[in-house]
């Protein structure tokens, strides 16, 4: 059961209507990954869109990212 489901559905829509480049998001968020780079910074526990749960690989700090679809990139790291 997911309590949370119609925000996070919202947060997609939100999310997806207006996809950043990597330079907009970056500016707005601080430091972006892709897909490649996430999995060399971070192991990946879960995903929950718009959230990916995970670990941080050099330090075993537990957080979320959010994620865009197109072009897939993750930023926002928020630890636990």
């Amino acid at each position: 059961m997911d309590n949370f489901e119609n925000t996070r559905r919202e947060m997609v829509e939100q999310i997806n209507a207006d996809a950043g480049s990597r330079e907009a998001l970056e500016a707005k968020h601080g430091q972006v990954w892709s897909t490649d780079k996430l999995t060399t910074d971070f192991s990946v526990q879960g995903f929950m869109a718009p959230f990916v749960i995970v670990s941080r690989k050099s330090d075993k700090k537990k957080g979320s990212l959010l994620f865009q679809h197109s072009p897939r990139f993750y930023y926002g790291f928020q630890e636990e």
